[in-house]
């Protein structure tokens, strides 16, 4: 077992494995919060409805159907509409929320981000290049 026997035979089974996707750290912080939840109000069934869900973070993390993971992540991810950079990096989303204000073009309402603290810019929309003053 020297020389790295275990680590070897433990990354040889994780090839080819799904790893973590969105939706099993999605499913893993629900349950990180459930079971803080518990430890205040006592409840036993939040403790196993946040086993379930660690249960079912590291089936889709070890599970070798890429594939299916991949359409069942994506599939999950496009319901969440807006939501989604909060779902995949919450921490990033919130400095990005932080440095940068976002809003909607007039003319064909794709999302433009503006930096915060600017005053007031021009802004091109990439869509459709219409050209908006907006106080940052």
């Amino acid at each position: 077992m020297a020389n790295g026997g275990f680590s070897q035979k433990f990354e040889q089974w994780l090839y080819g494995r799904n790893g973590s996707d969105d939706v099993a750290r999605l499913c893993a912080n629900v349950a990180l919060v459930l079971v803080v939840v518990d430890l205040f109000t006592g409840t036993r069934w939040l403790s196993g409805v946040a086993l379930c869900l660690i249960v079912y973070a590291l089936y889709r993390a070890f599970s070798k159907d890429v594939a299916a993971r991949a359409r069942e992540n994506e599939a999950f991810m496009s319901k969440l509409g807006p939501a989604r950079p909060w779902v995949s990096s919450p921490v990033a989303t919130i400095k990005d929320h932080r440095d940068y204000k976002y809003m909607k073009c007039p003319d064909c309402g794709q999302r433009c981000r503006v930096p915060r603290g600017k005053g007031k810019v021009r802004v091109t929309c990439r869509a459709c290049h219409k050209k908006f003053e907006a106080k940052a």
